[in-house]
């Protein structure tokens, strides 16, 4: 919806402790959404590329994992955002095993260690790539998986309590992307010196590529990226209290935080493909399997299957079913793993969780 400028003032002058995000429900009446959401399908669709009857519980007790990435042969690699460990998941389910602490990691609120990517040259070159918050800033680091130093990637990039970004993924072009928040300063979003409320583009060595490690500007806060077999990348943003949005990023394209949250009738920026009120998702980690995008929702408590060609029609599926979900990422074998988030200080846990979910192919 376009935003007067009353509301534009209104947004800028709100506290910080206002936003949603991954965090306690803001007070006050939420805003609609752009599209009704239909009710989750009881049958699995061959072209959703997964079944959505009965995922499989492939792993338990874990805490507040975040980042979750494949390995060539579908073992998957776990980020635990305040522990700061990662554990190793089989590909056909079982105990995670520890495989490395981040020491460099230092959590507090929204921070820790978050994202995980594995090189597209695993095989050659054994290396694991990490978003995670260093004690003066958030920064992507990369290290051999079998043991040795973790080597900064990428530094700079704001830190705070809140807003933090965290998802990393290699791109078709082999680059890595990052999406970052404006860590509580709005400013940020729109300052492009600042690698804050920002999806950058670096090469695996963290060059920036045609002179520039920003690739998007005018986030808020970015935890999910992923890419369709058309190269086109697709991203989940968290509103303040109003409307959290799902958008594919264009290079150089400026998404408008703070001066437009959801869709706005203003040129300078790229609308959302689609949006929620915050109650309904507040989401985190995303994946594309099949015709779809499919986004985790912590405060929503569900899963959302948005239809790559036609974003507004998404449906919600498991209801409050697993809690608050953090992530979801695509297997070697195309399988969607999702993550949940009940032991991060602001969910109800169960004695399973965290857990690991898998939604087989269809």
């Amino acid at each position: 919806m376009h935003l007067t400028r009353a509301c534009v003032v209104l947004a800028l002058l709100l506290p910080l402790g206002a936003c949603a995000d991954d965090g306690p429900e803001p007070t006050g009446r939420a805003a609609p959404t752009t599209t009704s959401a239909a009710p989750a399908p009881s049958t699995s669709s061959p072209a959703a590329g997964v079944r959505t009857t009965s995922p499989e519980v492939v792993a338990t007790g874990l805490e507040a994992p975040w980042g979750i990435a494949f390995l060539p042969d579908g073992d998957a690699l776990v980020s635990e955002r305040d522990t700061t460990r990662i554990v190793r998941v089989p590909a056909g389910g079982g105990p995670p095993v520890e495989v490395r602490r981040m020491s460099e990691a230092r959590p507090a609120g929204e921070g820790g260690l978050l994202g995980l990517a594995v090189s597209p040259e695993f095989a050659t070159d054994g290396m694991v790539y990490a978003y995670l918050t260093a004690e003066d800033d958030n920064r992507v680091v990369r290290f051999p998986l079998e043991g040795g130093s973790a080597v900064p990637v990428v530094t700079g990039i704001p830190k705070g309590t809140v807003h933090n970004g965290g998802r990393i993924a290699f791109g078709p072009d082999g680059n890595l992307y990052v999406g970052t928040g404006d860590v509580g300063d709005r400013s940020l979003a729109q300052d492009r010196d600042s690698l804050g409320g920002k999806v950058l583009r670096v090469t695996p060595d963290g060059e920036p590529v045609d002179g520039t490690k920003v690739f998007t500007l005018g986030h808020r806060n970015v935890q999910g990226l992923a890419f369709d077999s058309s190269g086109r990348l697709w991203a989940t943003e968290f509103g303040q209290n109003r409307l959290d949005e799902v958008n594919v990023l264009k290079v150089g394209g400026n998404y408008g935080w703070p001066l437009i949250e959801g869709v706005g009738d203003d040129a300078r920026f790229v609308d959302p493909v689609t949006t929620w009120s915050t109650d309904q998702a507040s989401p985190s980690g995303g994946a594309v399997v099949g015709d779809s995008f499919w986004v985790a929702a912590l405060r929503g408590q569900r899963l959302w299957r948005v239809p790559l060609a036609s974003p507004g029609s998404r449906t919600a599926l498991f209801e409050g079913d697993f809690g608050r979900l953090r992530a979801a990422a695509t297997a070697p074998d195309g399988s969607l793993w999702v993550l949940t988030s009940n032991r991060d200080g602001r969910g109800s846990p169960v004695a399973e969780d965290d857990r690991v979910l898998r939604l087989a192919p269809a």
